[in-house]
């Protein structure tokens, strides 16, 4: 089967269900930009999100949010923030480890076209996925425009074809 073939096949699953995290230690519910952006790019390309969040950059929110997103119906949890440089930025250090095989041509492709929105600068994300239990875990930065074009370029495209390699 060829990829189009796969796609095809995926197509049939219908909404996948997805939990959305925010994690910052400045957003509140009426500042977050992120998550709502999230919500709605998930929501507008016929997926259901089962679970939503703001938690701080603490490791040990983090998991907690992760086991509850592996504990309920979601098959693609995203977390957006906490990927960057900072002593605080500890979202993909927290969720690394559990991932049992990583997507490495996501972070490679969100760098590169990063680089082509923002230049050298794209060299400072951090971001990555992975697949852990059979679901797909996502860690991006917090940017409305990181959100944006991984959630646009990247994942909606590929969601039901990632879920369905996942669940095979």
């Amino acid at each position: 089967m060829g990829v189009e073939e796969h796609r095809e096949a995926a197509g049939g699953l219908g909404p996948v269900p997805v939990a959305l995290v925010t994690v910052s230690d400045s957003r509140t519910a009426a500042t977050d930009v992120s998550g709502p952006l999230m919500r709605r790019l998930v929501e507008e390309a016929g997926h259901q999100v089962v679970l939503q969040a703001l938690i701080p950059n603490d490791r040990e929110r983090i998991r907690a949010v992760l086991d509850e997103a592996l504990a309920s119906p979601a098959l693609c949890l995203v977390y957006s923030g906490g990927t960057g440089l900072g002593r605080r930025d500890v979202t993909l250090d927290t969720v690394r480890p559990f991932f049992e095989k990583e997507l490495d041509g996501f972070g490679e492709l969100f760098r590169a076209l990063s680089y082509q929105e923002i230049g050298a600068a794209a060299i400072l994300s951090r971001a990555a996925a992975g697949a852990c239990r059979g679901r797909l875990v996502v860690c991006l930065p917090g940017s409305s425009a990181a959100v944006r074009l991984a959630f646009e370029k990247l994942l909606l495209p590929e969601l039901r074809h990632i879920v369905r390699e996942l669940g095979r």
